[in-house]
């Protein structure tokens, strides 16, 4: 016989077969569905979101079909604070990646908390993703079979302790196979587009986002070139990421590009295309999942989400920090976002990417 499982249930077709999958393992499925407050009623901005009140109530009608019980718990307030650390990162010159704190403090924080309180034994999510045993016994996050839709970028966060608990029935299955899981048990949600947004912020525009949320926040400054030559005033450094093109309001006589964003002095520095490649990166609040590195330690390292893993090196710094280097210099290391670690297929750390490298004098 299986065990108790609370299950993440979103109303997408993911996480509606990961309730199938576990239940036809044996295991007691709980589903819950996570209310943020941070619903998207419009209809076309519905299909491309994850927590609307529709989403929960195909989450429902999913739980009906299968026979699970399936509750509704509140994270507005603890919502909240990713929200405003979304806002806060922003203005303060750095882009953030809120899945990643969604993960970490709600999907396998607040939920595997409720699962203990109702005696399960394991959180479970439609991650594609796995739960792999390393040469040393201990499990890890891996790879899905699916690489296109691979998501183990974002789930660096997980601690060592909790991972024994952790199931990610989908990770196993190409995404076609999934569906048509789904349309073979007549799962009402089979066919349902996969969430493309982030789920509060409305139209995907995060520059009204974060100005609504932090009204009267003075961010405008100077935009310069890379000997320090004023070229136009901006109107805040929140409207920036490192590797931006688009969008600079400044015209000069070659593609220029973010190279730097300066929150002190709110100053955004643009440059060449190459200024933006880095030798390697530092890294602060690292999660180590597999062996903490001694030395210098070889690895893949991921520093986005659409991002090629590429050959690299860790070392870890003093406190929380480490050190990557790559074997071949990489573009737009971008504060903020995070930094993935990988032996072959699975995740040894991560961490919040605090800045790129330069590249030797001459190179």
């Amino acid at each position: 016989m299986g065990s108790r499982v609370v299950l993440a249930m979103s109303g997408g077709v993911d996480s509606s077969v990961a309730a199938h999958l576990l239940k036809e393992q044996g295991h007691e499925v709980i589903g819950l569905f996570m209310r943020t407050g941070a619903s998207a009623e419009e209809a076309g901005r519905r299909a491309r979101t994850c927590c609307s009140a529709t989403d929960a109530i195909d989450a429902r009608d999913v739980a009906d079909r299968l026979d699970i019980p399936f509750y509704v718990l509140d994270f507005e307030r603890e919502f909240a604070r990713i929200m405003d650390q979304f806002a806060d990162e922003y203005v303060a010159g750095r882009t953030p990646n809120p899945c990643v704190m969604c993960n970490i403090w709600l999907k396998f924080g607040k939920l595997w908390s409720y699962g203990k309180q109702v005696g399960a034994e394991s959180v479970a999510t439609g991650h594609y993703a796995r739960i792999a045993i390393a040469a040393d016994g201990s499990p890890r996050v891996a790879r899905a079979v699916d690489r296109s839709k691979d998501q183990s970028y974002v789930l660096f966060g997980l601690r060592r302790e909790l991972l024994p608990h952790v199931l990610f029935p989908v990770g196993g299955y190409p995404k076609s196979e999934i569906r048509a899981i789904a349309r073979g048990r007549g799962l009402p949600v089979h066919d349902k587009p996969d969430s493309q947004e982030i789920c509060f912020v409305p139209d995907d525009d995060y520059l009204d986002f974060v100005r609504s949320r932090r009204p009267g926040r003075d961010t405008a400054g100077m935009i310069v070139d890379e000997d320090g030559t004023p070229l136009a005033p901006h109107p805040g450094i929140e409207a920036f990421t490192i590797g931006q093109r688009r969008g600079l309001g400044i015209t000069v006589g070659a593609p220029r590009y973010v190279v730097q964003i300066e929150p002190l002095s709110k100053t955004v520095t643009v440059g060449r295309r190459e200024s933006l490649d880095k030798a390697g990166l530092e890294a602060s609040r690292m999660n180590w999942q597999g062996p903490v590195p001694g030395s210098t330690t070889p690895c893949l390292a991921q520093i986005r989400a659409q991002h090629r893993a590429v050959p690299a090196t860790v070392e870890r710094l003093p406190g929380d920090r480490a050190r990557v280097m790559f074997e071949v210099p990489q573009a737009a290391i971008t504060p903020g976002q995070v930094v993935t670690l990988y032996q072959d297929e699975l995740v040894l750390g991560g961490g919040w990417i605090d800045r790129g490298l330069d590249l030797p004098s001459g190179v």
